[in-house]
Formats: C-alpha cells, sequence, structure tokens
C-alpha cells in the first residue's frame, strides 16, 4: 500500500494527522529516533517502541558499508534484522558521503569514495542509493542528493542544488516500488530564490513526500527558520514536509509552528550517550558535581520509567563511571521525551492552543540551570 497523509487538525501553519503505511500508522508531528547502523544506539527495539515512536531512520551509507545492503536482503530485509516491525525511513546516504568519507570525488554520474572504515573504495550513485534501499526494504526512501556544505557562495549552493535535482529526477526513475514511498529533498542553502526553485523542480518531479535538506548544518536557528518560512509554503499541502537532521527541543517546536511534519535526529542518544537529559525543566548536564547528591528523580513530570525511577544521583554515578547502564537510562528517558513532546504537540494543535503550548513550554525549559 503506497503511503497516504491525510491532515486531521491544524492551528495556524502547524498541522496534526497520519501517515498509513503497509506497516502501521505515524501520527504527525513525528520525531523519528535515528537508527544508523540498524540499531537506536543504547536502545532495545522494543523500548523504542515502548517509548511511543511510530517510525525510525536507518542509514543508506553505514549499512551499504557494513554488513553491506545485500546481506541484509538475505537476511530478511532491515525490518526482520533488527526485530523492528513498524515502517522504516532510510535516507540516501547523501550527506555521510560528504561528511565521512575519504577522497570523494563528485561528478555527474554520482560520487566516488572511499570508506571511513576501511578505505574500501566505492561508487554511490542515484540509482544504487534506491537500488540498496530497495534491499532494505524501507518504507519511506529518499532521493540521492548532495547536502550543500555550509558556509557556500551563491554559485556553489546554485550548482549544488541543480545537480540535486537532476539527481532527485533520476531517483524516482529508478525507484519502482509499489508498496514503499520516495521522498524529494529540497535544497539550495540559505537562499529563498534557490530554495523556490527547488521546491517548484520537486514537484513538477512528483513525490510521495518532500524533505527539507541541507539545514542544522552550522547556520543557526534564526537562519533555519527563515529558510523555512520561505520553503514550506512551495510545498504541497496535500504531502508530509519532513525536515531532516533537527534537532532541539525548541528546533522542532518553532518547526512546526511553521508546518513541518517529521523530524530526525541523533541529538537524544548522542547526548544520552554524554550525560545529557532532556526533561521537561530544561537540558541538565548529568555530570556536574551538584547532581551527586540529587536525590530527586530525573524528570518527575515525564511517564518514562528511566526518568520516573531514576535519581540524578544514580545517574549522576554512572555517568562519572562510564557505566553502560547510564548511556542506555538516559538515552531512553531523552527518545521517550521527544516522544511525549510530540504527543502533547499533536494534543495541541488539535485544541487551537500550539502558541500557548509552545511559549509554556519554551519557559520551563529555561528553569534548568546548570
Amino acid at each position: 500500500m503506497p503511503l497516504e497523509f491525510k491532515v486531521k487538525n491544524s492551528d495556524g501553519l502547524a498541522r496534526s494527522g497520519f501517515l498509513s503505511t503497509r506497516r502501521g500508522i505515524i501520527n504527525t508531528p513525528a520525531f523519528m529516533p535515528v537508527g544508523t547502523a540498524a540499531t537506536v544506539k543504547a536502545m532495545f527495539p522494543e523500548t523504542v517502541a515502548e517509548t511511543g515512536a511510530d517510525i525510525i531512520l536507518g542509514n543508506t551509507y553505514h549499512l551499504m558499508l557494513r554488513p553491506g545492503a545485500e546481506e541484509v536482503a538475505r537476511l530478511g530485509g532491515l525490518h526482520a534484522f533488527m526485530n523492528w516491525l513498524k515502517p522504516i525511513l532510510t535516507d540516501s546516504g547523501g550527506f555521510q558521503v560528504m561528511s565521512l568519507s575519504k577522497l570523494r570525488k563528485i561528478t555527474e554520474a554520482g560520487v566516488t569514495f572511499q570508506s571511513h572504515i576501511d578505505g574500501t573504495r566505492y561508487e554511490l550513485t542515484p540509482e544504487r542509493s534506491i537500488e540498496i534501499q530497495g534491499l532494505l526494504g524501507s518504507d519511506i526512501q529518499m532521493v540521492f542528493d548532495e547536502c550543500t556544505p555550509y558556509p557556500s557562495e551563491k554559485d556553489v549552493a546554485e550548482k549544488s542544488m541543480e545537480l540535486s535535482m537532476r539527481w532527485a529526477e533520476r531517483s524516482k526513475n529508478a525507484f519502482s516500488s509499489t508498496d514503499n514511498s520516495l521522498f524529494g529533498i529540497v535544497q539550495g542553502s540559505i537562499f529563498p530564490d534557490l530554495r523556490e526553485i527547488s521546491a517548484k523542480r520537486l514537484k513538477e518531479i512528483s513525490f510521495d513526500g518532500y524533505a527539507i535538506g541541507g539545514l542544522a548544518v552550522g547556520e543557526g536557528q534564526d537562519q533555519m527558520l527563515d529558510v523555512l518560512k520561505c520553503t514550506v509554503p512551495h510545498l504541497p499541502e496535500t504531502k508530509p514536509r519532513y525536515l531532516m537532521g533537527v534537532g532541539t527541543p525548541e528546533d522542532l517546536l518553532y518547526s512546526i509552528m511553521l508546518g513541518v511534519d517529521m523530524f530526525d535526529c541523533v541529538m537524544p542518544t548522542r547526548s544520552g550517550r554524554h550525560g545529557q537529559a532532556f526533561t521537561w525543566g530544561g537540558k541538565i548536564n548529568l555530570r556536574n558535581a551538584r547532581y551527586a547528591d540529587d536525590k530527586s528523580p530525573l524528570d518527575p513530570r515525564s511517564s518514562c520509567p528511566a526518568a520516573r525511577n531514576y535519581s540524578r544521583a544514580y545517574l549522576h554515578h554512572l555517568v562519572k563511571s562510564k557505566e553502560i547502564l547510564g548511556s542506555m537510562l538516559i538515552s531512553w528517558a531523552n527518545i521517550h521525551f521527544y516522544q511525549e513532546l510530540m504527543q502533547k504537540t499533536r494534543g495541541a494543535i488539535e485544541n487551537q492552543q500550539l502558541k500557548v503550548f509552545v511559549e509554556d513550554t519554551i519557559r520551563g525549559f529555561a528553569a534548568a540551570k546548570e
């Protein structure tokens, strides 16, 4: 069954709804935990599902290198391989090729690069990216694109965007699945006219959803939101909008107010592995000595067992002792927080109270003092 998107409620530019896929419903606005190498780091798949996550993200680049897309396919596909039965979105690998690989060379055909693991040479083209994602069996696949470096001069950003649009068309031509869906990716750096051109080109090609890429790469929140303001109006109202690689809870709330439906980011689990927790009272750094004698739970307002049943003193001890359990518990609490944030945001949209909810929530975040 191809993806179906329905908007149920709206509040200003924000909307709540759902995406129907053959593996289940994705409630929107949605946050997708990142399962880079077939694992959401430091978490059991069952626990990720229990947080309320409807979908996770897998990474084409990492899985093509290890264990290999063909190997995952032989083992039954990514869902069976990692025991995640809900929907999976895979990125195209373009961002990681640009940021992680060695000695990469970009041509019209695609990108040749050396693995960051062992130096083996690979070629990744739009057609190969779509083939890999098909072998993985993801429910939502992404076109292959070039993530334009930031900052870039406008002529560089324009050439990069134009290349991504040609690759998007090739990706669409290579995509033949009748069960899964394909999203286009808007590029154009921070330049409004390039973003508009990119969005219009993608609409002409026609996709099941539209992502906004090339952000959260150093431009800052204000500039990111400015790009959204000039991009979202050019995307179809009847299709989901996905902001890639974003971000902080504040980023998510402000972006939802501008009409974004889907997000992914490594921040909750990466922060968890470094002793940083997201709570309804703001982000706290459990490495700090002030928590060594703090008997209070991590976040009494959370419904997550990891946040309610373990003291800040204990979590501080785990972090300072470099115990694996510390990463597991804080990552669990963080992913749960992000899902709870999305759930409450959907409720606020339904009740036409989003602006008040966002203001109150961000005011609550400011309560944390490091």
